[in-house]
């Protein structure tokens, strides 16, 4: 880490008190990464995180009073600038896909974890969604909505992302990565009605009616790469 950079910020929120005892020592371990704080269910989770917040959670999926996707619905409504990585035991798609249609940035399995989560946690703290190659792939493999069960060749999609202007690309990426209307509007000094324009004639133009279909394409395109 070079000198006057912060520390990443961390909340861990995990039931488990050894998992975050490992994580801990890990994370502390390393010069660019600083554990703020630990909560052992979901509501308490996103109480630390409006509290403190942090520049990444790192989230489990199963913990009591409120589960990781409750946990994360929250996150994103209180703590909107904080990223959110899952770190959880469940090698599924349909969780993988709940995960970024929320607003995730990032799916990392428990028995992956070390080199690997290190990796994560940096990309999405860059802006980035980190997801593991094989859930790539099994994400663009997956069945997706009866809308867009029958996908267009790549050929198409990239035909269709050329169609788009400079500003709908930027608030396709934007959207994809998990960031809300409001956020981008910030980010893009518009309006949220102006955001909320460019969202809808942005869909039209690429055949997608939902945001995980959003997220899957851009995944596609190489868009979230970091």
């Amino acid at each position: 880490m070079g000198k006057g950079t912060k520390p990443i910020r961390i909340l861990l929120a995990d039931d488990h008190s050894v998992l975050r005892a490992g994580l801990r020592a890990l994370l502390d371990a390393q010069p660019d990464m600083e554990v703020i704080g630990e909560a052992a269910d979901g509501a308490a989770c996103v109480r630390q995180a409006a509290a403190l917040r942090p520049d990444v959670v790192l989230l489990d999926i199963n913990m009591p009073q409120c589960n990781g996707l409750e946990a994360l619905a929250l996150l994103r409504q209180q703590a909107p600038q904080t990223r959110v990585l899952v770190l959880t035991m469940h090698d599924d798609v349909g969780y993988l896909r709940q995960v970024l249609a929320s607003g995730g940035a990032g799916y990392v399995l428990k028995q992956a974890a070390g080199e690997e989560l290190l990796s994560a946690i940096r990309a999405v703290h860059r802006g980035g969604v980190y997801l593991h190659p094989q859930h790539t792939q099994a994400l663009l493999g997956a069945p997706q909505e009866r809308e867009e069960a029958v996908a267009p060749p790549r050929d198409e999609n990239e035909r269709r992302y050329r169609s788009l202007s400079e500003r709908e690309a930027e608030v396709f990426r934007l959207v994809a990565l998990g960031h809300r209307n409001s956020e981008i509007a910030d980010l893009l000094h518009l309006s949220v009605k102006t955001v909320e324009t460019y969202k809808s004639r942005l869909m039209q133009k690429l055949g997608v009616n939902t945001r995980a279909g959003l997220v899957r394409l851009a995944l596609e395109l190489g868009l979230l790469d970091q």
